[in-house]
């Protein structure tokens, strides 16, 4: 694809910032946002009144509801003086009959975000906003407020299959799209999909193209055969598509390639730009680079960006088009600021650097002296083997060596790993010395540091961890190489 000097994108941080800051207007051909929400909260609590301040809302990797605060209040007296006429009509209207809640706090943060991504979004563009059934009805609402409801073109219903749940209620089996376009205008891109025929229409008909139509009275002509093949029908609004199996997913709530190919392909071009301002473990940059469309993504976690990198290079190896991640730590004074914000982030941005994946959700209990871990075989057995990670952002001594020798042992690791911010003191360094080496049989000769420190400067200065690399270290859940073959190329008929 045509692209110039462009780069693909993976941005770190606040996606209403980065809008702000880094899109230009009418720059992006196409849009695809999954913004977190929890479903699993009840009605109850979603629409409880709030009563005193909480700490400003941070959206991390597992924690998807926002809550009312100063930065909700901030938000909403932004959109209302300064947003448009009837957003900010429609947000006061909202606040009067929910009140100050869960949901009334995340419809504020999105109205401010909608604003941004109908300014960056092309007059021939068009957007696409998946939606939790909690909140699906009021973001139509603030879609029409915002883009216009003329500009409202489908509901998309996406169907799956899932395992039952839940009593006195039918089961759950699908998901809403809002399918809006920018302008008015049928100059939007939108190329025609298809469908296979019902099995009655081909049992009749077969493949032929069927021509029909009305006379000059207005009755119906008889429908006839042509000679070639038809196309098949054109796609309707629901979509039977699997879901991503729970085993499977590389990330919560991932969503699966083929719901994203059939969007990228329906409203966007080749070379054309694709933009996720949510973008989790990167499914849409996946397909989008895939399609052989420029990309932007955008995540508030470490996470999530480490996740996409390990996908786009295990996906598509050598074919991967240059692409830049922007808002990551670059230097030790970076580095510390963002340990100083949340120092969550910062054992993820960290584990990143020496390809680890992140052992747990530490706010569901305590890690066990286990922050991240590699897998790594050695041997032909087909079992991995783990190197145990920690990250420690603070004042450091031996003790936390003689520890990690501790963990190492229950574990069962042959190999632990130490990322410091802080420079190792003497005694730390001895301790680790102690621990001495791990000789896999299957490398004769090969002798690695069973206790290694390896602090955030030495990994920026491109230092890496020391282990047997036999075959490709599983992070996260490898993602299956894959390139775009005919089939894929025919997949989309328009």
């Amino acid at each position: 694809m045509e692209t110039g000097n462009w780069k693909n994108k993976l941005y770190f941080g606040d996606n209403l910032d980065i809008l702000r800051e880094h899109v230009a207007s009418e720059t992006v051909d196409l849009i695809y946002l999954d913004p977190p929400f929890n479903s699993n909260a009840t009605y109850n609590v979603l629409f409880q009144e709030k009563g005193g301040e909480k700490s400003a809302a941070q959206i991390t990797a597992f924690e998807d509801t926002w809550h009312w605060s100063m930065e909700s209040e901030y938000a909403y007296q932004e959109v209302v003086k300064e947003g448009p006429r009837k957003l900010a009509d429609l947000l006061q209207a909202l606040r009067a009959f929910l009140g100050q809640n869960d949901m009334m706090a995340y419809l504020t943060m999105m109205a401010q975000r909608m604003v941004e991504l109908r300014r960056v979004l092309k007059l021939t563009g068009s957007i696409y906003l998946h939606c939790d059934p909690t909140a699906s009805h009021y973001l139509k609402m603030l879609m029409d407020a915002t883009f216009g409801a003329k500009q409202f073109l489908n509901e998309i219903i996406w169907h799956y299959r899932k395992w039952p749940s839940g009593k006195f209620t039918f089961q759950r089996n699908h998901d809403i799209l809002l399918f809006y376009s920018r302008s008015q205008k049928n100059e939007r891109v939108f190329n025609q999909l298809y469908m296979e025929r019902a099995p009655s229409t081909l049992k009749r008909f077969g493949t032929a193209k069927i021509i029909s139509g009305h006379d000059e009275t207005g009755r119906r002509i008889p429908s006839q055969m042509a000679t070639e093949d038809s196309t098949g029908v054109r796609q309707d609004d629901v979509w039977d598509i699997g879901r991503v199996p729970p085993i499977k997913q590389l990330f919560p709530t991932e969503k699966p390639e083929a719901l994203l190919e059939r969007i990228i392909a329906a409203s966007s071009n080749d070379g054309g730009l694709v933009l996720d301002p949510f973008c989790g473990c990167g499914t849409t940059v996946i397909v989008a680079e895939r399609l052989k469309r420029r990309w932007i993504g955008i995540d508030i976690t470490h996470l999530a960006i480490s996740l996409m990198r390990h996908r786009l290079h295990d996906t598509f190896g050598p074919d991967l088009s240059p692409y830049e991640v922007i808002g990551d730590p670059k230097d030790l004074s970076s580095a510390r600021a963002l340990t100083e914000e949340n120092r969550y982030q910062f054992e993820w941005w960290a584990l990143g650097l020496v390809d680890a994946r992140p052992a747990q959700d530490k706010r569901k209990g305590a890690d066990r002296g286990v922050d991240g871990y590699i897998n790594f075989f050695d041997d032909n057995s087909g079992k991995a083997k783990t190197v145990v990670v920690q990250v420690k952002s603070g004042h450091i001594n031996a003790a936390y060596v003689r520890d990690l020798k501790g963990v190492l042992e229950r574990e069962k690791s042959p190999i632990g790993i130490l990322i410091t911010l802080e420079e190792p003191t003497k005694p730390m360094l001895q301790e680790a010395a102690a621990g001495g080496f791990y000789e896999p049989e299957s490398f004769p000769g090969h002798q690695y540091p069973r206790i290694q420190i390896l602090t955030i400067k030495e990994l920026l200065e491109g230092k890496e961890a020391q282990y047997p690399r036999m075959a490709p270290t599983a992070t996260f859940k490898r993602a299956q190489r894959r390139r775009v073959s005919t089939e894929d190329q025919q997949k989309f008929t328009i």
